[in-house]
């Protein structure tokens, strides 16, 4: 069951991946959120009680997410929502302190759109796409001026995807108007273990220089340019990946295969922040060309990448073919691919179907409207290949407008025409609230998720949808 008319709503805001689900705030703001209703599961109906406060005091905030489903015909609680310790951890939402640019800044829980840098390696990846096995991560960023680094852990509970950008100013303490923040960084992520099967040798890791050089810093206005190159450490060749898809279909391993694994993409870029009316209009915009060689994929650590990570050999060919990758060798062998398309394999394994250099592009845009109204939007796509498009998105409004309570996040690859947009499947994530408020702090209002759970049949991972409809008390909360 779609629900077209709130992804259309969801559009009229084209906009950025929201921090915090129950709430779309500005930096010190907080919220006391709670509520009763139902939800629907997969078409099966759920009592619900929530409550997920956003607390404020000062530089930190504390975010929890208390959400209690009980069946309606067995008068049970929903099982998959606490069969493991972690679940009852995952109680607390999130711990801040700061916000993401501060001198000192770290977030312990949720990860909804973590970057690294400009975004070559690690861009808005998401820790929480499956609603049933969310994570505990930790984000740490310390900026010295002089140098500074960040820091990614998608996983406490065991070592998943982990690393870093390591960055210098040389000249920071200069008199040097423009150079004095001439920056050279460093970067380096592994997802150690992606199949959870500790004695396979199955990780993969990528690493990462860059240089940034800010032209122009004021109050009102700032730009900057900015070069990336990033490769994959020990990419597999495509011999590596013929003979295990043979091994997974119980067949000899013979043929003559290319044996380069490149793996690696450069990128240079521009990027320019206004401020504008009293800072009561802020707008962001990047765009960035990039150079793509075999075996690599940008921004490699995504939105998807929980999903992508580990999945069926079937959901990564098509995921792979979009991007521009050569799966002819392995569809056109029937016996071969009919035999392995169900199995799962990890994302690393497939690369060397990247067996082209590619060009393509990235953009973003933010908005801020009086701080009312925050969207932002990015997309990337390949030079002459169909259904490369990638789109990220989300919307919030405050919450002091009247009657209408909305924030809305959206994710979307494989994107041809524009009314892909409106249709969810399975490379879609979206997030989308809706309110009306009967009295300022009391509303009528409905959540719908589109996400994604592990099929255990099927052995890959398969959308989720979610409909909660609540009567929800909301009420600022900032605590000094």
């Amino acid at each position: 069951m779609k629900r077209a008319g709130l992804v259309l709503m969801m559009l009229l805001f084209c906009g950025v991946a929201l921090g915090q689900w129950s709430g779309y705030y500005g930096k010190g703001d907080g919220e006391l959120d709670g509520g009763l209703g139902m939800a629907w599961i997969d078409n099966q109906p759920y009592f619900s009680l929530s409550f997920m406060p956003d607390i404020s005091i000062g530089k930190i905030g504390i975010g929890l997410n208390v959400n209690l489903l009980v069946n309606t015909e067995t008068g049970k609680v929903r099982s998959e929502d606490w069969d493991s310790g972690y679940d009852y951890a995952r109680l607390i939402r999130y711990l801040r302190y700061a916000h993401k640019g501060d001198p000192f800044y770290a977030r312990l829980g949720a990860l909804d759109a973590t970057r690294l840098g400009h975004g070559f390696i690690v861009n808005y990846y998401n820790n929480q796409i499956n609603y049933d096995e969310r994570k505990i991560g930790l984000a740490l960023d310390v900026d010295r001026g002089l140098f500074g680094f960040e820091t990614i852990a998608s996983n406490l509970g065991r070592m998943e995807v982990i690393g870093g950008r390591a960055y210098v100013r040389p000249l920071y303490r200069s008199e040097m108007p423009i150079l004095k923040n001439l920056g050279f960084g460093a970067s380096y992520v592994t997802d150690a273990d992606p199949d959870a099967w500790k004695k396979s040798k199955d990780g993969i890791s990528l690493y990462g220089v860059d240089v940034e050089l800010p032209l122009i810093k004021s109050e009102s206005f700032n730009t900057m340019l900015y070069a990336d190159h990033a490769a994959v450490l020990d990419p597999p060749t495509e011999t590596d990946m013929m003979t295990e898809l043979l091994k997974l279909a119980g067949m000899q391993t013979v043929g003559d295969w290319d044996n380069e694994g490149v793996g690696s993409g450069q990128a240079i870029g521009i990027r320019a922040d206004f401020n504008a009316l009293l800072n009561l209009v802020n707008l962001s915009a990047q765009f960035e060309r990039r150079m793509l060689n075999k075996g690599y994929i940008p921004g490699y650590f995504g939105p998807f990448y929980e999903v992508l990570r580990y999945t069926s050999v079937g959901e990564l060919l098509e995921f792979y073919e979009e991007l521009g990758g050569n799966t002819a060798e392995i569809k056109d062998n029937a016996v071969l691919y009919n035999a392995i398309k169900g199995v799962p394999v990890r994302q690393k394994m497939l690369l060397p179907l990247m067996n082209q250099d590619r060009k393509g592009w990235f953009g973003g845009l933010t908005l801020d409207v009086l701080k009312f109204i925050r969207v932002l939007g990015t997309y990337q796509l390949i030079d002459g290949q169909a259904n490369s498009g990638l789109l990220h998105f989300g919307a919030g409004l405050s919450q002091d407008i009247p009657l209408i309570s909305f924030e809305a996040t959206y994710d979307k690859i494989g994107m041809d025409k524009l009314k892909d947009v409106l249709k969810l499947d399975r490379r879609s994530v979206a997030r989308v609230g809706l309110g009306y408020k009967i009295k300022p702090y009391l509303l009528l209002y409905v959540d719908y998720i589109w996400n994604f759970v592990w099929d255990e049949d099927k052995g890959a991972y398969k959308p989720q949808e979610r409909i909660q409809p609540r009567l929800a008390l909301r009420y600022p909360l900032a605590l000094q």
